[in-house]
């Protein structure tokens, strides 16, 4: 008897350990922690809606506590390592924002190479499943890898022509972009998004490249009133955004939750972020239009001129990267190949 009552009480501790009771199912609550605020179309259309997806797929098993727009502490650059390190179970950022840490990821980035941003979206979770979830994001558990839709530029005074970028104060998000950026003639800040209203107001800067989709959060058009877009099928630039997860929670979890979180993560978070996010580029353009926004949209024969200026930003990407043993030209290709396989 004494030892059936040891055992019993054995088990029941560990059940406690796992945050159980004996003869309940394991709960889990995860903390989310991004760097937009709730309104934001990535935290109110994707993440709050697909762990809603995954909390009702495990019966309530598996809870979601959100945190947005930096409240559980840190800087956006910090995100990464918060995932990393358990500081947060789960975040959402962008990779450029701790530059130099994902070289194969910064490929997405380079100018004119996205063509659709859903494709180059697919595109890039095939190489993190196939290649990047075991080399560059080793540390942490991915759950998506996206990018934006095109980057436009918005200034206070307007840009019509390659000759208007020079010295102009242009904040970027990440090391590849503010490269572009300066090559281009502006003169590059590099910031997280939350800093750009702040930065815009003090005249840190005096405009910013950033999707349509997410300037009604920041309220842009309230800021400057010039955005310049770009003709033909490729778009200036994009931003690779990633949803990381700590690996020993990840791996802590039961075999039945993990293959739910699976089941929602990976191809289907990805394809959910990439189509929200591109279908907020029309109400953000319409929304800036309204508030005055005159937009100038670069013909092909202009187009022409930033491809061709923009080229030493390639070749110096390749040189980067050939120093941490990355075929820089082999990598522009896979990644062409891959976008092209998921055209529509």
């Amino acid at each position: 008897m004494a030892q059936n009552r040891f055992g019993f009480l054995a088990a029941a501790a560990v059940c406690l350990a796992l945050g159980a009771t004996p003869g309940q199912a394991q709960e889990v609550t995860l903390r989310l922690h991004q760097f937009l605020p709730p309104p934001a179309t990535l935290p109110a259309k994707v993440i709050k809606p697909w762990a809603a997806s995954v909390e009702a797929a495990s019966g309530g098993r598996i809870k979601f506590e959100h945190y947005d727009a930096m409240s559980l502490g840190g800087r956006p650059p910090e995100l990464y390592d918060q995932a990393r390190d358990g500081v947060a179970d789960i975040v959402m950022t962008v990779t450029g924002y701790t530059p130099n840490r994902f070289p194969k990821s910064e490929v997405f980035e380079l100018p004119f190479m996205m063509r659709g941003s859903v494709a180059t979206s697919k595109a890039f979770w095939d190489l993190v499943e196939t290649e990047l979830q075991a080399t560059e994001y080793r540390d942490v558990k991915m759950l998506g890898a996206w990018v934006h839709g095109p980057g436009v530029i918005h200034t206070a005074d307007g840009v019509a022509k390659l000759e208007d970028m020079q010295g102009l104060k242009l904040r970027g998000p990440t090391r590849v972009i503010n490269s572009l950026l300066g090559t281009l003639g502006a003169v590059p800040v590099g910031m997280p998004l939350p800093a750009i209203p702040e930065a815009l107001s003090k005249g840190v800067v005096s405009g910013t490249v950033i999707p349509w989709e997410v300037t009604p959060a920041i309220k842009l058009s309230e800021l400057v009133h010039n955005a310049t877009e770009f003709s033909g099928k490729e778009a200036l630039y994009t931003a690779t955004i990633i949803m990381a997860m700590n690996k020993a929670r990840y791996e802590g979890l039961p075999a039945d939750l993990k293959a739910i979180l699976d089941a929602k993560s990976g191809m289907a978070l990805t394809t959910l972020a990439a189509d929200e996010m591109l279908a907020g580029d029309a109400p953000g353009r319409a929304i800036a239009v309204k508030n005055g926004t005159k937009v100038v949209v670069l013909d092909d024969k202009e187009v022409a001129r930033w491809k061709a200026a923009a080229q030493p930003v390639i070749e110096q990407w390749t040189a980067d990267v050939a120093k941490r043993g990355i075929d820089g030209k082999a990598a522009i290709a896979q990644a062409n190949a891959l976008i092209d396989k998921y055209q529509q």
